[in-house]
């Protein structure tokens, strides 16, 4: 068997068959192939606020102008079984000079480290992905810092409406600006539905001004029931896009679980914690992570607890994190009818209940 080396693109033997140069963990992205969807609904993308649908990746719009939603989908290329799919169900043809459309993944300062952002030894980057889009023409996006202060714009072309497109774009490494490095906001990857004219700019230079889309782009959030889908989101430091990298799907939940656990009634024990009542009122309960999260959580949101001890589920009234951790929390459940010192399990009340904790950036 004969093989070649190349720096770039792997190793290639006779058959044609490429193993990447890089390791495992080359992609910046988590869920760049929108398998993981612990939400596992559709959000409405109607206001600035940041709203998470498919994992790690989030929408955000304007408020009573465009509306816009994003849901898991089946629809995708060769090689992927899900895409990301967002959906214009209000159409913006007018849009503000300052406001701006955008689906967005953050990325924790830790996974960008290597790329030595902000230094003279800044590396390239390569973003690559497939889209579909109803709309054809020039689109945009950008990659911007964590303190939102540098930003570089970057465009590609929908050649042929509603088909799968192969892209890549090279992002020169920015050799200024500060670029977290911990487990803060990192870098922001955004990918453009829309964006008024203060907010748009030539493609590939760094710079201070805020900018989300490139100059003369084509808005998708103009066209009522125009469709946008994204998956095979991969950007790696090299000045050549590489393969995809597909990892097994624990190790991608796994990812995306350091930022949104979610535990429902899918999960494979039937409880979420014993917890034992301090008084009649109050009981409290340990709730383990399967991973360590990115910091203590700052949220949860959760639907039809209760509390068990021999006969029907008893709602709580209230849940609320007593004590916060990285690896697990202590949980406060609030209900009525409770034994102080007796041991009670936290369960279900239902079919589609569940708890969830989010670390989001």
């Amino acid at each position: 068997m004969t093989i070649a080396i190349n720096g770039t693109n792997g190793i290639t033997y006779n058959d044609g068959s490429l193993q990447p140069s890089a390791p495992v963990g080359k992609n910046k992205i988590i869920n760049g192939d929108m398998r993981v969807d612990q939400r596992n609904g559709t959000a409405t993308i109607n206001a600035t606020s940041v709203t998470y649908n498919v994992d790690r990746w989030l929408g955000r719009g304007v408020a009573s102008a465009g509306v816009f939603t994003l849901a898991q989908d089946t629809n995708s290329p060769a090689n992927f079984t899900n895409s990301l799919k967002a959906t214009v169900t209000t159409a913006d043809s007018s849009i503000a000079s300052g406001s701006s459309y955008r689906i967005q993944q953050m990325v924790e300062g830790y996974n960008i480290s290597d790329l030595n952002w902000g230094t003279s030894d800044a590396q390239s980057v390569t973003l690559s992905f497939w889209v579909r889009s109803s709309v054809t023409g020039t689109l945009g996006g950008s990659v911007a810092n964590g303190d939102f202060n540098r930003f570089n714009v970057f465009s590609y072309t929908i050649s042929s409406a509603d088909t799968w497109e192969y892209k890549t774009v090279t992002i020169a490494g920015d050799t200024s600006g500060t670029w977290r490095t911990d487990n803060n906001l990192g870098l922001r990857l955004n990918f453009s539905l829309g964006a008024g004219s203060t907010l748009l700019a030539s493609a590939g230079s760094w710079g201070a001004s805020t900018k989300e889309g490139v100059t003369g782009q084509t808005n998708v959030i103009a066209t009522n029931s125009a469709t946008f889908y994204v998956t095979g989101v991969q950007l790696e430091a090299n000045t050549t896009a590489t393969p995809f990298e597909h990892l097994q799907y624990g190790q991608q939940l796994a990812l995306c679980q350091r930022y949104y656990y979610k535990w429902d009634t899918s999960s494979s024990n039937n409880w979420v914690a014993w917890a034992m009542a301090a008084n009649t009122t109050n009981m409290y309960g340990h709730v383990p992570f399967p991973t360590t999260m990115r910091n203590n959580p700052s949220s949860i949101d959760y639907s039809g607890l209760g509390w068990w001890l021999g006969g029907a589920v008893t709602a709580f009234s209230a849940v609320a994190i007593a004590e916060s951790g990285t690896d697990s929390c202590t949980m406060n459940f609030t209900s009525t009818g409770l034994t102080a010192e007796k041991m009670y399990a936290v369960l279900p009340n239902g079919s589609t209940n569940y708890i969830a904790f989010n670390s989001e950036l």
